[in-house]
Formats: structure tokens, C-alpha cells, sequence
């Protein structure tokens, strides 16, 4: 454990804190995690969670920009429904860039975890994709990826990092149940 490791797990906390909160500060506080997290990665040689911290810190930015747009009246962000189709494309999406991203790393890199690192990494990226369009079934796909990423930290030794995603599945409950809720606020009846 590493001060930066701990500086990355609070700012990460608070930048999902915020997400499942609906606040436009969510954005900022997680590019910096994004920035936090890429050098941690770097030092424990997880090198598709680095590069996917770059790849968060485009998604952050597209994101910030939609949600940006997509403001009630109220000030209020908007949840869209995700659509079977829209889960199924993002799934597929979410599985051959797991396949491409491990391939890869098994074959390129001295990667710890090359097709662990590589499914969770592709996957959390639909996940990104998902909150930044302001879909509630983000945080379902969030809590399946997190429960493994707890696991692999654990391997990898980073407790609090561990920890830090124990506490995001947590997190991802109370965002599914908070956007679920706006949802119907809203008048919206999708089955995600």
C-alpha cells in the first residue's frame, strides 16, 4: 500500500459517491482518479487497467459533455433507459474487446493477469459507456465487474484498492437503486 494508492482510493470513492449521486462534479474527481490509478497500475504491471484508465479519461470527457446536455429542467440529469438490444451490442462489445485485449496482453506483455485484467478492463469500459449515456443498468454490469476486480486486487495485494471495490459494489447498489428511482420519476418503464 502506497500513499498514492491511497490518495487514488479516496478520490475514486468520492467520484463514484458522486455518479451515483447524479452531480456534475462526478466528472472531475474521476478523471483525477483515471490519473491516480494509471500510475498505480503502471507499478504492479496491470497494464490493461492502465490503459484503461486512459480510455476512462476519454470516456469521462464524452461523458461529461453528455451529461452536460442531457439536464431536466429541474437541473436534474436525465436517466435513459438501455434497451435488450443496446445490452446485448454492448455485451458483445464488452466480450470480443475481452478476447482482443487478452490475446494481446498474454501473447505482448509481461501482464500479472493478462485475461483477467483484459475481460474486466473491456467490460468496465461498456460500464463507462453506459454512465456516461446515462443508463441505471451501468451500475448492474459495475457491480458483476466489481466483485471480480475485488478478487484480482486481492491477488495482486493492493488491499486497499480491494477494498476501494468492495465498497463500489456497494456504492453501485445505491446507484442502480437512486437512478432506478429518477427513472420512474421520469415515467420511464424499461425493463434495464
Amino acid at each position: 500500500m502506497s500513499i498514492l494508492e491511497i490518495v487514488a482510493v479516496v478520490v475514486s470513492f468520492l467520484g463514484i459517491w458522486f455518479t451515483a449521486r447524479r452531480w456534475m462534479l462526478c466528472w472531475p474527481v474521476s478523471l483525477l482518479a483515471c490519473a491516480l490509478y494509471f500510475k498505480v497500475f503502471l507499478d504492479v504491471r496491470l497494464y490493461s487497467d492502465m490503459m484503461l484508465q486512459a480510455l476512462f479519461g476519454v470516456a469521462i470527457l464524452y461523458g461529461w459533455a453528455s451529461w452536460g446536455r442531457g439536464k431536466a429542467d429541474s437541473g436534474d440529469i436525465v436517466v435513459k433507459p438501455l434497451s435488450l438490444l443496446g445490452a446485448a451490442v454492448g455485451l458483445g462489445a464488452g466480450a470480443v474487446g475481452a478476447a482482443a485485449i487478452g490475446w494481446l496482453a498474454s501473447r505482448y506483455t509481461d501482464a500479472a493477469l493478462p485475461w483477467m485484467d483484459a475481460g474486466l478492463s473491456s467490460f468496465s469500459l461498456v460500464a463507462q459507456y453506459w454512465t456516461a449515456r446515462r443508463q441505471s443498468a451501468n451500475w448492474l454490469l459495475w457491480i458483476a465487474v466489481d466483485v471480480l476486480y475485488v478478487g484480482m486486487f486481492a491477488f495482486k495485494d493492493l488491499w486497499l484498492t480491494a477494498g476501494l471495490y468492495a465498497a463500489m459494489v456497494a456504492l453501485a447498489v445505491l446507484g442502480y437503486r437512486r437512478w432506478r428511482a429518477a427513472a420512474a420519476r421520469q415515467g420511464q418503464t424499461a425493463a434495464l
